[in-house]
């Protein structure tokens, strides 16, 4: 217990700073009401976390908490990004009578069951029409992908060698899990967001829990301490999360998002949604200190393809801006400008000594693994093409690592095993008309109303980096829900667009900061300024 009180003072400490700093930022974006709100249930939440000696008690508390904050909080959708990963995903059994467990929980299907879930139930009861559009392309293919995956899906190998059978109730668990906790948030995120205010706070939120994490993952990676490591050891669900896990001599932060990988991706998504708020802040210190701060979480965890994904999200995103070519010329001195001066500081050997492709040899194992699961998985597909092989697992104990699993670290991979190219297609089906929806509207938006048109860059530039990321990641936890709620954010912002083209009028409420029933945010401007 005193480790865990020891670690909440620091983590304390460490978001004090953070909130204190970026508050100026933030409310740029959201109400003080709102940040204030968000603010003391993320301390709220993360004191009960530290101090509980098992989930149930924290769930006990956290319930009320989060239910309250929900209903009180003008935008559900940013106070559930600003949480989702307040602490780490520790996955716990709900026990059930005659039953090995009802299903299996963490805080984040908390945070959906308590926030998402009745905001989505409120907006289907409202009479607000620019919340209550129908039911969709992209609504069926994420439904009917939910449902393939209950069905179908790689069975887990047994102590004996064996496969755990499928059954009924098997894939009523799994639907109702997808259900609330990816369908719930997507709906919630899609239509709630009904404004460019409600769109840039629920992206600034998400950026602030950015800078949360990329402080926390910075300490870690200096002093060599997991902050969050003995909270899961003392849940005992989840002892992968207390795992130090070194690359070369550099400890790999996670801070509260259950792994480093999580940690890079989440903090990739952030980098893109900056690129867009940064634009409606004047002041150039707080532009250059959020850009430095959430890159040198990064940098903290690690990961080589979220470094890769951190300079290709923010090459998209200038290739999406007018006058593309002058954008990506400048885009690729400034890239240059920086890699020379990371390369030349104590960082550089340690940066080069883990990438491949410049001479680096360090976990080069990792690359060795990928590409013997490529080329293993893809024996396994051609036999199962349309539906996958739920058996795949035994036929791939060549694979297995020295932890005992075998470890699908391609997300097309994984989907193409469960549910072969019938739940690939689905699946990529539902993110490509989100992603074609915010380009489209983007590429009109960008002469007659550039703050939207980059708004909607940002969302395109995200999604196609996570897209090329999954390749080469596993697909779950943090960015897994991140991935769904950036189709959210998309939806949303396509739907506003196609709203102003049949009312213009709307278009110029949300341009005056107000809402369509016709209420003003006294915080809302298109260019403000933060005082230094």
């Amino acid at each position: 217990m005193f480790l865990s009180l020891k670690e909440l003072i620091l983590v304390s400490i460490i978001g004090a700073i953070v909130f204190w700093l970026a508050k100026p930022i933030a409310l740029l974006f959201s109400t003080p009401a709102d940040f204030s709100r968000r603010r003391s249930v993320w301390y709220a939440l993360t004191a009960v976390a530290f101090l509980s000696p098992n989930f149930w008690l924290f769930a006990f508390v956290a319930i009320p908490i989060l239910a309250i904050a929900g209903r009180k909080d003008s935008n559900p959708s940013a106070l559930y990004l600003i949480l989702l990963n307040v602490i780490p995903p520790i996955d716990v059994p709900v026990p059930m009578i005659g039953m090995p467990y009802l299903f299996i929980t963490n805080n984040q299907l908390l945070l959906s069951f308590c926030v998402m879930a009745p905001a989505a139930l409120r907006m289907t009861r409202s009479k607000n029409k620019a919340q209550v559009h129908g039911f969709d392309l992209m609504d069926f293919c994420l439904l009917a992908y939910g449902v393939l995956t209950a069905i179908l899906y790689v069975h887990s190998q047994t102590p004996d060698g064996g496969l755990y059978p499928g059954s009924v109730t098997e894939s009523l668990r799994r639907g109702f899990v997808f259900f609330f906790s990816i369908y719930v948030p997507y709906y919630s995120i899609s239509r709630a967001d009904s404004s460019r205010r409600l769109l840039a706070d629920t992206m600034a939120s998400f950026c602030l829990s950015c800078a949360l994490l990329s402080a926390i993952a910075v300490f870690e990676s200096a002093r060599g301490w997991l902050l969050y490591g003995e909270m899961a050891e003392r849940w005992g669900y989840a002892i992968s999360f207390s795992l130090y896990v070194a690359r070369g001599a550099s400890l790999r932060a996670m801070a509260s998002t259950g792994h480093s990988m999580a940690l890079g991706y989440l903090l990739v998504v952030g980098v893109g949604l900056w690129l867009y708020l940064q634009t409606r802040v004047s002041v150039k210190r707080s532009r250059v200190g959020v850009t430095a701060l959430i890159w040198s979480g990064l940098i903290a965890a690690y990961t080589r393809g979220a470094w890769i994904g951190g300079v290709l999200v923010y090459f998209i995103f200038a290739a999406l801006r007018p006058r593309a070519f002058s954008k990506l010329l400048k885009a690729s001195v400034a890239a240059m400008a920086i890699g020379v001066l990371v390369y030349l500081s104590p960082l550089g050997d340690r940066i080069v000594s883990v990438l491949p492709f410049l001479g680096g040899q360090v976990d080069n194992y990792n690359v060795v693994y990928r590409q013997r699961l490529l080329a293993r998985s893809w024996e396994i597909i051609q036999e199962s093409p349309m539906w996958g092989d739920q058996s795949a697992i035994l036929k791939m104990q060549d694979l297995r690592q020295g932890q005992g699993i075998v470890d699908i670290v391609n997300t097309y991979v994984g989907i193409l095993l469960d549910d072969g190219f019938v739940g690939l297609t689905l699946f990529l089906l539902f993110i490509f008309i989100a992603a074609f929806k915010a380009w489209s509207l983007s590429r009109k938006s960008m002469q007659v109303d550039p703050d939207f048109g980059l708004l909607g860059a940002s969302l395109v530039s995200c999604i196609v980096t996570m897209l090329v990321l999954f390749e080469n990641g596993s697909f779950g936890g943090g960015p897994e829900k991140m991935f769904y709620a950036l189709a959210g954010l998309a939806a949303a912002y396509a739907y506003l667009g196609r709203s102003w083209q049949r009312d213009p009028k709307l278009r110029a409420l949300d341009l005056s900061g107000a809402e369509p029933g016709g209420s003003i945010s006294p915080s809302v401007k298109l260019r403000s300024n933060v005082r230094g």
